[in-house]
Order: structure tokens, then C-alpha cells, then sequence
């Protein structure tokens, strides 16, 4: 696989968390690969990792594994993409569209607005209307 991607929280974190599986897992699927992350997930690892109280050598790896990738931040036409994604993931049906995935639902858009794939290994994103989702099997 090639070109850029967006990296979800999972994958994007499973460097960060000791002996996580995703790491390896999705290495083939990441690795050399044009890296974008929403702001959302920035913000999900970086208070992920001040409510567990990490030390200053974790968060100056948390810091350089940001530095590596662009964070895309909202703007008029993030918020137009998320909204249509919600109302068109309420018209399939799909839970992306519940108010409990708001945060996942960013991610998504974030993916759909840049028109790239969105790698994953959450499967709230299964199906959702307009995605590109890659995922390790």
C-alpha cells in the first residue's frame, strides 16, 4: 500500500503503550507512508497520557511521534464534511452517527476530507458511507 493515510488513535498510539500488539500489526500498513492525524486524536493521546501520569521520557516520545506526523485541524470545511458524514451515516443507519462517536466521527472526516484511506483498527469504522478503510487483518 502507498500514499498518504490518516492514522487513528489506536494505530497511531500502539508505539507509545509497552508491549502493544497494533504496533507490529500495522507497521507493513503505515511504515514510509505520508502520515496525517486529526486534531482529535492529538488531543485523545496527549490527555490519555496526562491521566495516566506519564513520565517525562514517555511524553517527550508522545511529543516526537507528533512532531513526525501533521495534525489536520478543523476549519469550514472539516465541520461541512463532518456534518454531511453524520446525516449520511444516519441515513445508512450506522452507528458512526450517534452522539457517543462524535469523537471517532472527527477522525473519519478528517480522512474523508482529505480524500485518503483511514487506518484503523476500530471497527466503528466498518461500513461507514465514504470511507477508504485499511485495517490489518
Amino acid at each position: 500500500m502507498t500514499g498518504p493515510i490518516v492514522v487513528d488513535t489506536d494505530v497511531f498510539s500502539a508505539d507509545l503503550v509497552p508491549r502493544s500488539r497494533l504496533s507490529a500489526r500495522y507497521a507493513p500498513i503505515i511504515t514510509g507512508r505520508p502520515a496525517f492525524i486529526s486534531f482529535q486524536t492529538a488531543t485523545e493521546v496527549r490527555y490519555g497520557a496526562l491521566r495516566r501520569g506519564w513520565g517525562k521520557p514517555r511524553m517527550l516520545k508522545l511529543e516526537a511521534a507528533l512532531d513526525r506526523v501533521e495534525i489536520v485541524h478543523s476549519g469550514p470545511d472539516l465541520v461541512r464534511v463532518h456534518a454531511q458524514l453524520r446525516a449520511d451515516c444516519a441515513a445508512a443507519g450506522h452507528a458512526l452517527a450517534q452522539l457517543e462517536h462524535d469523537a471517532d466521527r472527527w477522525i473519519a472526516a478528517t480522512a474523508v476530507r482529505l480524500g485518503v484511506p483511514l487506518v484503523s483498527n476500530d471497527g466503528i469504522f466498518q461500513g461507514v458511507p465514504g470511507l477508504n478503510l485499511e485495517t490489518a487483518d
